[in-house]
């Protein structure tokens, strides 16, 4: 059976303009009524897209839900469980780490329209308020012309949208699971007063493409440790593609400002080969910046949401 990005959540289009994410931990204090609690939110997770859609028809409405592999244990002890799904460790470098931190759903959703944003997850969270507690909420949003925050074009290395589908969708190597995908969400604080002292030409070999035009430079060019040169995987000889959707968060007057950094994937190997490569290889954006979080969910596609919904996977 071939991958249909028809029943597949919003895992494969594009970052939107007002974005949340959202990371909240299950209370383990009750595990029947967690998960009858969590069969309803699903459910009502699907009526509340549907119908924000058509209050808000121009709003272009996207939205992603999922679950980390303890969740995954603890919601559907006697399901399947995707193939790649595992508890996110802390992954180690020679200088850096990216560490791993507490998340059971995860929720990103965005609009076009921040009311739209704020009204779904004012919506959910009824929904999860009395099971739940909250672990991390994100507010992102697109910079100009889709540049990340340091002020490069972002996303210049995923797949074109034609192809996205086909990165970010577990195919019929694990049937059950078809259509979903692996999200690693990953969010990142950057130091922008070390960052904005450099002048462009070193910032550029630093990510490894030219600023204004996002012409790739030639490797001699390049930093070794350029970003587009880091984040690269190689497997079996075959250069490895994820679906990025990240976007910048800040609060710009106390200071706080970095890259919520989200991929989807059809295989979470590719993700976690990109990860270690940019750890070994010392990528230059570590070098300003820290991380503060960062956690492995499985998205289910929209037919196996169904089955959450209905009880099928208890």
């Amino acid at each position: 059976m071939a991958v249909n990005p028809q029943e597949a959540q919003d895992v494969w289009k594009d970052a939107g303009q007002s974005v949340i994410f959202a990371t909240f931990e299950l209370n383990r204090q009750d595990q029947a009524k967690e998960q009858a609690a969590i069969q309803e939110f699903v459910d009502r997770y699907q009526a509340i897209i549907r119908s924000l859609r058509i209050r808000a028809n121009d709003a272009h409405l996207k939205s992603s839900l999922g679950f980390s592999s303890a969740a995954w244990d603890y919601l559907f002890p006697d399901a399947p469980k995707p193939k790649e799904l595992e508890p996110y460790q802390t992954l180690t470098g020679p200088k850096y780490k990216m560490p791993a931190s507490k998340g059971d759903i995860f929720l990103h959703l965005r609009a076009d329209n921040e009311a739209v944003v704020y009204e779904m997850m004012s919506q959910l969270r009824l929904f999860l308020k009395d099971y739940t507690s909250l672990v991390d909420e994100t507010k992102g949003f697109r910079y100009f012309e889709g540049r990340a925050i340091i002020g490069f074009i972002d996303g210049t290395e995923a797949p074109q949208i034609e192809d996205a589908a086909h990165y970010a969708l577990v195919g019929d190597e694990d049937p059950f699971f078809e259509n979903g995908s692996y999200a690693f969400a990953q969010k990142w604080h950057h130091n922008m007063d070390i960052w904005n002292k450099l002048t462009t030409e070193t910032q550029e070999k630093a990510v490894g493409r030219k600023k204004f035009s996002d012409l790739e430079l030639p490797d001699g060019e390049k930093f070794k440790n350029a970003h587009n040169v880091a984040s690269q995987a190689t497997i079996d000889g075959v250069e490895q593609k994820i679906v990025r959707m990240n976007v910048p968060y800040s609060d710009p007057a106390d200071d706080n400002t970095g890259t919520f950094f989200i991929g989807y994937s059809r295989y979470w190997k590719v993700t976690k080969t990109m990860l270690q490569n940019m750890l070994d290889q010392n990528d230059y954006l570590l070098s300003f910046s820290y991380i503060l979080s960062g956690q492995l969910f499985f998205i289910p596609s929209r037919p196996l949401l169904e089955k959450i919904a209905d009880g099928d996977l208890n």
